[in-house]
């Protein structure tokens, strides 16, 4: 008799050498001053790190975010824009999942995005 007790085949978890970002979205808050960043990764049995930086346009670190062996294969977070009068302009998201060692990491991924101009 077969037990299934993953509904989806997909999400069945994987070693730590299949483990892979699979998607990293960004979303502007509507304060400007906060992003909503939402990262999924491989359903894993060992549990990766990641780390997670926002630079602005001229690559200077905005904030960055130490997840050490996440539990979530599906996570979400809050970022701030700290130390700025106006954040509009543009920004990217860079997220590197590793294990051991982050040189190289595992898997990257990175997104651009735009905080608008405040209405007036």
């Amino acid at each position: 008799m077969d037990i299934n007790i993953f509904d989806d085949p997909n999400q069945v978890p994987k070693p730590k050498s299949e483990i892979r970002i699979e998607k990293v979205d960004v979303t502007p808050y509507p304060d400007r001053y906060r992003v909503y960043a939402e990262i999924h990764v491989t359903p894993f049995r060992e549990r990766p790190n990641l780390l997670i930086v926002m630079r602005d346009s001229q690559q200077k670190i905005i904030n960055e975010l130490n997840v050490i062996e996440t539990m979530h294969a599906q996570m979400e977070f809050t970022l701030h824009i700290r130390n700025v009068d106006d954040p509009a302009g543009d920004y990217q998201l860079d997220v590197e999942l590793f294990y051991e060692t982050r040189n190289p990491p595992q898997d990257t991924q990175s997104v651009q995005f735009t905080i608008p101009q405040a209405d007036a």
